[in-house]
């Protein structure tokens, strides 16, 4: 007499079962996976945080992103905080659209989901970021610049005669005499 294994009893049962009920014990099985995949890094210490650093580390790799950054403590804190926003907008975006499994059903869910995405975009901002807050930093210091050149060559009278060409660029281009030019 043969004996089947219990693998055959088991495929035996799930093909007898609602193939409804079959998908929400896996669905149940994918989210009981992830919650002890993310509960083993916490504990190890190599959270999120790690993530991003990894992840930051394989895009340097690839050269992705702007390697020679300027350190991100002389960014002030406002740039970097618009950039968080930013990529809090990114991050939701790119976030699974059915995750009730995750984060729970109605309003509770999205906010949790909400939250997670503003931690994400937070932590990656507070890293460096994709490099909005250090743009934004620099074209700020660069109109400061040229708001505080003075051009000593410039004075009144190359002013006036700029101004009266332009006049009379405009009243032969108009076809005005120099007294219908007073109008303008």
């Amino acid at each position: 007499m043969a004996i089947s294994p219990p693998s055959d009893l088991v495929l035996d049962v799930v093909r007898a079962a609602n193939p409804l009920e079959v998908a929400a014990a896996q669905e149940k099985l994918q989210a009981n996976r992830a919650a002890f995949a993310a509960t083993s890094l916490a504990e190890k210490g190599a959270g999120f945080e790690t993530a991003v650093g990894i992840l930051n580390d394989a895009a340097s790799k690839a050269g992705l992103g702007n390697v020679q950054r300027t350190s991100t403590s002389e960014i002030p804190k406002v740039y970097k905080q618009f950039e968080s926003v930013v990529l809090n907008t990114f991050v939701k975006e790119m976030m699974p659209e059915d995750t009730e499994s995750v984060y729970g059903k109605g309003n509770a869910g999205e906010i949790w989901k909400s939250m997670m995405a503003e931690q994400i975009g937070e932590v990656i901002s507070e890293r460096g970021g994709i490099g909005i807050a250090e743009q934004m930093y620099s074209d700020m210091l660069a109109l400061k610049r040229r708001e505080a050149m003075v051009n000593p060559t410039t004075n009144e009278d190359d002013r006036n005669r700029a101004i009266s060409m332009i006049n009379e660029i405009e009243r032969q281009t108009l076809g005005l005499s120099p007294v219908d030019n007073k109008d303008i």
